[in-house]
């Protein structure tokens, strides 16, 4: 059985060749023998003594001279035949796999040996370096393709990414940050940091955390959001860099904060300035009526009631509005949840609040605001439920390193949650539409987070206020 490869290549000679390649190509240095000498003398040894013996007999016994001659030739001769076949045999299969295993060093997976057989020795080992060389092609394939998508994705994000090696120099950039700095990939590699004019955002402190900068770059100006870690290729540490412009998503962030105000403060406008100018407009035709009516004096009153009405509830909503903006940043100090809860909902007399204790917890926070927050949870709860003579709990809960503060009622329940946080909406008649969203705002301000949703096992809602302990 031979063990050949599909595509033949030459055995490489060993590193230290040279060094002596005068001497005798069989012997090694330090006076071993080669392998393939080795097995060439194990197997002339293995086959001597029986030549030697049926030599012996030939000659001692009464045949003639060209008899024992030619005996003795045709064993000489099938000895050394049956000797170096064994030595190929031996030796071919390991130069195969010495070409597979070469090939598959210098990343070509493509070349097998044939006859790999399982159940005999040398066929598994063939097996083996086949299934070696096919699981290494795949893996090649999907790092292949897997650096293609990272190429592409690079290539695509409108994110400035620079790698820089220990020496700050510039070793890899994607289409946006040739973009920012204006210049082709070619004129950008192997630059320093400090010629980029990127050595402010590289040289920050180690383990610093995103930053945000205004900075001027020869392909845009703003404010950047600036992130920095470490990774090392080839075992030299690199720095990755990514900037990324915000100033383009604040800007697009205040124009639709600033048309969701327009569109609040128009609708509210409307709905204050057109009963006012419908009753102004009847006022006047009353005042130029001859002869005047008898009751003009009781019409007159009712209108600048109306008037009066209006802009009174117009003056409201422009005080809520300026109370909304107004908000003050907390004062941070220590506050027991337990006690501000138990406060909160003794304040609440229309029905009794049924407190369920939870764990004892402290967290840094403004009294004031977080009491106000509550103040609206609960308020909106017992106003849900004494539409159904339902019941009001809060409690508390600490889990995932947070705090949790929950207020369940047993009302109608919500029909839509789109616009709950929306400024001024408000669905009671005389609501001014911003409780949750003040709420919320206060909630944020610790660094905390407000939902409200729908009961899953009964009907009302449930408020969650989460606050880091």
């Amino acid at each position: 059985m031979s063990y050949d490869t599909r595509v033949s290549s030459p055995v490489r000679p060993p590193k230290n060749a040279s060094s002596f390649s005068t001497l005798d190509p069989n012997i090694r240095p330090g006076g071993r023998i080669k392998f393939e000498r080795r097995v060439t003398l194990l197997a002339l040894a293995a086959g001597f003594p029986a030549v030697s013996l049926c030599a012996f007999l030939l000659w001692y016994d009464n045949y003639s001279a060209q008899i024992q001659w030619t005996v003795d030739l045709l064993l000489v001769l099938l000895w050394l035949g049956i000797s170096f076949n064994l030595k190929q045999r031996i030796v071919r299969p390991l130069q195969t796999l010495s070409n597979i295993l070469a090939a598959i060093r210098e990343g070509d997976y493509s070349i097998r040996g044939r006859r790999a057989l399982s159940g005999d020795a040398l066929g598994e080992v063939m097996l083996e370096v086949n299934d070696l060389g096919q699981t290494l092609r795949e893996q090649r394939l999907g790092a292949m393709e897997a650096t293609a998508l990272l190429r592409t994705v690079m290539a695509e994000i409108d994110v400035a990414v620079f790698a820089f090696d220990g020496e700050h120099r510039l070793r890899l950039v994607n289409r946006a940050g040739e973009k920012l700095l204006a210049q082709p990939v070619t004129r950008l590699l192997d630059r320093t940091s400090h010629e980029l004019g990127l050595d402010v955002c590289l040289n920050r402190p180690e383990g610093a955390g995103p930053q945000t900068m205004q900075m001027v770059f020869p392909g845009g100006v703003g404010r950047w959001d600036i992130r920095r870690s470490t990774f090392r290729e080839g075992g030299a540490p690199h720095q990755l860099l990514v900037l990324t412009d915000l100033s383009q998503t604040l800007r697009e962030e205040e124009r639709t904060a600033w048309q969701r105000l327009l569109r609040v403060l128009g609708h509210e406008l409307n709905n204050s300035l057109a009963p006012i100018k419908s009753v102004a407009g009847s006022l006047a035709d009353l005042i130029g009526r001859e002869p005047e009516p008898a009751d003009w004096r009781e019409d007159m009153h009712r209108g600048l009631a109306v008037i009066s009405s209006r802009a009174d509830s117009l003056a409201r909503f422009i005080e809520s509005y300026s109370k909304l903006a107004r908000l003050p940043q907390p004062r941070l100090e220590p506050l027991k949840i337990g006690a501000l809860v138990s406060r909160v909902a003794s304040l609440e007399t229309r029905i009794p609040v049924i407190v369920l204790s939870g764990p004892e917890v402290e967290v840094k926070g403004d009294n004031v605001q977080l009491e106000q927050l509550l103040i609206n949870l609960v308020r909106n709860a017992t106003d849900a439920s004494l539409e159904t003579k339902g019941r009001v709990e809060v409690g508390w809960r600490q889990q995932n390193g947070q705090v949790e503060v929950w207020i369940s009622d047993e009302g109608p329940g919500l029909a839509s949650t789109a616009n709950l946080f929306v400024p001024f909406f408000t669905t009671k008649a005389q609501g001014s539409g911003i409780g949750l969203v003040l709420s919320r705002q206060i909630a944020e301000a610790h660094g905390g987070t407000l939902t409200l949703e729908n009961r899953e096992d009964l009907k009302g809602c449930e408020a969650r206020l989460r606050l880091p302990l």
